[in-house]
């Protein structure tokens, strides 16, 4: 039950946020909103403020801002409406919803490095056979303190050093054992390991795993702000390259998308590590949500975005009947696409259950 108010949450601050972004810049720019709406089907709630009808809808899994003349079929040409707006005030509407996700995604980064977050430290957990830590006498419960001298407080910083390492090249690390400290030369083995992204990299490894030890880190506000652009930028850049090599045919679908049902499962994983695994989780999801919506399709605001470029170069609105199979065409797509991956979600996240009990 939690976690189904946990994911309910997390998605309805996820829409409000984003219809807002298409509400505010609507209101400013002069258009009348009729609806909105956060999810959709039967209304639960509904407060009229306005010329604004506000309503909470029976399936929480979306929302919409209804704007007056926001479709060819019903626009009279009142000043308004959406479509008596020059394409250049459209493009705000339309895009200022993403754009509201994205900084949401960056400002709740930025609150994660501020407030704090546990990590690992560098305090070893476990040895692996054949590489050279063992070798070196490397022992559980050492602490890693430096790595030529360099200091490491962090295992995601131990990791970066020695991934860097290439094959045959040896460090020296400063141990702290038993409270004493020691020098202990180590050489770095290179192996082919799977990244974010499930491709294959050679990095240098020390032959250690990390203890569950970890350590609360917390930083200034500016530099917290700092921390938190890189964390957005790097994750921007990461979600295109996946796009690339899917479209490419490097990674698969399958296993780089989910939907609904996979953002409750990973809810649930998030609940249970506390407040900011699913600060993280939101803050990652509210990113990758406003890069999707930019893709140009139908239904979309990128589709939307497309047909004002289209506009924009012919000098006028497509024909209601052409903008009507376009968008008949584009929610095929998208519930084509809502099948595929609930189906993969399920197999991926469930699969093995659904095979036990037919066993």
């Amino acid at each position: 039950m939690l976690t189904a108010f946990i994911f309910l949450a997390v998605l309805g601050i996820l829409i409000v946020v984003h219809e807002f972004g298409h509400f505010i810049i609507a209101k400013k720019i002069g258009v009348r909103v009729e609806k909105f709406s956060f999810g959709f089907g039967l209304r639960l709630i509904t407060k009229k403020m306005k010329d604004t009808e506000y309503s909470i809808s029976a399936i929480p899994l979306g929302g919409y801002v209804k704007m007056a003349g926001d479709n060819l079929e019903e626009f009279q040409g009142k000043p308004d409406e959406y479509f008596s707006k020059p394409p250049g005030k459209r493009f705000w509407i339309i895009v200022f919803g993403p754009l509201l996700n994205y900084i949401l995604g960056f400002l709740l980064f930025w609150l994660i490095f501020f407030v704090g977050y546990p990590t690992l430290t560098t305090k070893v957990g476990g040895l692996i056979d054949g590489l050279g830590a063992k070798a070196a006498d490397i022992r559980v419960g050492d602490k890693i303190i430096a790595v030529d001298g360099e200091a490491v407080d962090y295992w995601e910083d131990l990791q970066e050093i020695i991934h860097s390492k290439k094959e045959a090249a040896k460090v020296r690390l400063s141990v702290l054992r038993d409270s004493q400290e020691y020098s202990i030369d180590v050489f770095i083995k290179e192996q082919a390991v799977d990244d974010v992204l499930g491709q294959k990299r050679n990095v240098g490894l020390l032959g250690i795993t990390a203890s569950d030890e970890i350590k609360e880190v917390r930083h200034g506000f500016l530099e917290s702000f700092s921390l938190g652009l890189d964390k957005t930028f790097e994750l921007t850049v990461l979600t295109f390259k996946a796009l690339r090599m899917m479209f490419t045919g490097k990674l698969s679908m399958k296993d780089s998308v989910t939907g609904p049902l996979g953002i409750f499962y990973i809810t649930s994983q998030a609940a249970r590590l506390g407040v900011i695994a699913i600060l993280h989780f939101m803050a990652v999801l509210s990113v990758s949500l406003a890069i999707f919506n930019l893709f140009p399709l139908p239904v979309l605001d990128g589709g939307h975005i497309l047909f004002l470029a289209v506009e924009k170069a012919r000098g006028r609105t497509l024909s209601i009947k052409v903008e009507r199979v376009i968008n008949q065409i584009g929610v095929t797509v998208i519930v084509s696409l809502a099948l595929v991956v609930t189906y993969n979600d399920i197999m991926r996240f469930f699969g093995d259950k659904i095979s036990n009990i037919f066993k």
